[in-house]
């Protein structure tokens, strides 16, 4: 038995009469929704306009290929995007386990730390690593950078010219005071 809320709910999602809204709800023992289901069989209400169906089964190859291509004409997905961040990450960190800072006072080499962890220490710490890199020049320290790459760029010229300046200065300052 279906009550005058449920006939009357029917009615307004469906657009149909009373009448037939009280038959679909009684002959489905007041079901909404096999009532609705019953209606749309009876051609009386229309079908959602997608269809309205649902399919679990995979993908056909040819929509798969449609899928992708739409991927592609909007951009890479973020997860791509993300992947290929932490390749580069990865690389970046191969890389600056490769490569050496080396630092030498008089020509003897005092340590060598990976780029990576000179990087981190940056990250970290950088107002207490930046000054003491640079009161270790005043000091006689000179710093070069070693591995297959970088021994083919100038870094060492810079790093060589700022020792070179950080010896001049030295040399005005302590030659004034005599």
């Amino acid at each position: 038995m279906s009550t005058i809320e449920q006939i009357e709910k029917l009615r307004e999602k469906a657009n149909v009469t009373y009448a037939e809204a009280k038959a679909a709800l009684d002959a489905a023992s007041g079901d909404m929704l096999d009532a609705i289901i019953s209606l749309e069989k009876q051609g009386k209400v229309k079908a959602p306009a997608n269809g309205g169906s649902f399919s679990a089964s995979p993908p056909k190859h040819e929509e798969y290929q449609g899928k992708k291509a739409k991927e592609k004409e909007r951009g890479e997905s973020f997860s791509s995007l993300l992947g290929k961040f932490f390749r580069w990450c990865g690389r970046m960190i191969a890389k600056g386990n490769v490569h050496m800072l080396e630092v030498r006072r008089h020509g003897e080499t005092i340590l060598q730390v990976p780029v990576t962890v000179l990087v981190l220490m940056l990250i970290v710490a950088f107002w207490v690593i930046v000054p003491l890199l640079v009161v270790g020049l005043f000091f006689g320290f000179r710093y070069f950078f070693c591995g297959p790459d970088l021994d083919k760029t100038g870094v060492n010229r810079v790093m060589d010219a700022a020792a070179n300046a950080a010896e001049n200065i030295k040399k005005d300052v302590l030659g004034s005071d005599d």
